[in-house]
C-alpha cells in the first residue's frame, strides 16, 4: 500500500487538565521529511503517539490517505507505520538477527533473512556484533537495531522519536543518510529530535511546537532541503 498524504486535523489532547496538544494542523506528504522540533513538553511525542494510532487524540483526526482514499484505522493501517519510540522493543536475549527474525515473520516479509542482514549493514551492525545477544549492546548499538527493526517491513511512513540519541558521529551521519534515502523513496518520514546538526541538508519540512501549539510549518523551496543554521533560525524564531 501506499501512503501518500497524512493530514493532522485540529488535533488536541488532554491528559486530566493538562493539555499536551491544543487544535494541531500539519500536513506530512509522501517523500519528504519533517523534522518536529521544539522544547521538552512542547507536545512532540504526544503527537508522534497520535500519528502512530497508539494514542487517541481527545480532539481532531488523523487522516492516512492512499490517493484520495482514506485507509480505515486498524491493523491493516498499523503495519505501513514504522516506528522508532524511547522503548526499543528490541528482545535482549535474542540476536540483532532473530529480532529482526521475528518481527519480520510477524509482517510475513518475503526472504526475511536476507532483508535483516541487509538493514543491519546499512545501520552499521557487523557480523560479530549482529551475533551476540541484544542485551550485550551498549546504548548507540540498540539504537541502531530498533532503527532496523522499524524499516523491517519496509514501510511507507517512518515515525521516529529521538533516533540520533545514543549515536556516535559517524552513526548519525548513517542514520542521516538512511532518512534522505527513505525520503527519496518516497516514504512519509517524521523525525523527533533536538540535534538539528544530524538533520543537515535532510528534511524539507519543519513544525515547530510549543506549549502544544504548531508556531511554525515551513517547508524548503522545491528540491532543496534546510541547512543546520536554518533549522537553528527556525527553531529559534519563536523564542520567548
Amino acid at each position: 500500500m501506499r501512503i501518500d498524504r497524512v493530514h493532522v486535523a485540529g488535533v488536541s489532547k488532554r491528559y486530566g487538565p493538562q493539555r499536551a496538544l491544543a487544535n494541531v494542523d500539519v500536513d506530512l506528504r509522501a517523500g519528504s521529511l519533517c523534522a518536529l522540533l521544539g522544547p521538552n513538553g512542547a507536545g512532540k511525542s504526544t503527537l508522534l503517539g497520535i500519528l502512530s494510532t497508539l494514542v487517541r487524540p481527545t480532539a481532531g483526526e488523523v487522516v492516512y490517505l492512499s490517493g484520495d482514499r482514506a485507509v480505515p484505522a486498524g491493523a491493516p493501517l498499523r503495519a505501513q507505520i514504522g516506528v522508532l519510540a524511547h522503548e526499543s522493543f528490541i528482545y535482549g536475549e535474542l540476536t540483532a538477527v532473530e529480532n529482526l527474525d521475528f518481527y519480520g515473520n510477524l509482517y510475513s516479509v518475503p526472504r526475511r533473512r536476507d532483508r535483516a542482514a541487509a538493514l543491519l549493514d546499512e545501520v552499521g551492525l557487523d557480523d560479530r556484533a549482529r551475533n551476540r545477544p541484544a542485551r550485550t549492546y551498549s546504548r548507540g548499538m540498540l539504537q541502531r537495531l530498533a532503527l532496523a527493526r522499524a524499516l523491517m517491513h519496509e514501510p511507507p511512513v517512518l515515525l521516529l522519536d529521538e533516533p540520533f540519541t545514543g549515536l556516535d558521529r559517524h552513526g548519525a551521519a548513517a542514520l542521516a543518510r538512511t532518512l534522505d534515502r527513505a525520503r527519496r523513496d518516497g516514504r512519509v518520514v517524521l523525525v523527533v529530535s533536538h540535534d538539528l546538526e544530524a538533520l543537515d541538508g535532510v528534511c524539507d519540512h519543519v513544525v515547530v511546537l510549543r506549549r502544544g501549539k504548531v508556531v511554525v510549518d515551513r517547508r524548503a523551496p522545491a528540491g532543496t532541503a534546510f541547512s543546520h543554521a536554518e533549522l537553528k533560525d527556525i527553531y529559534h524564531e519563536f523564542d520567548e
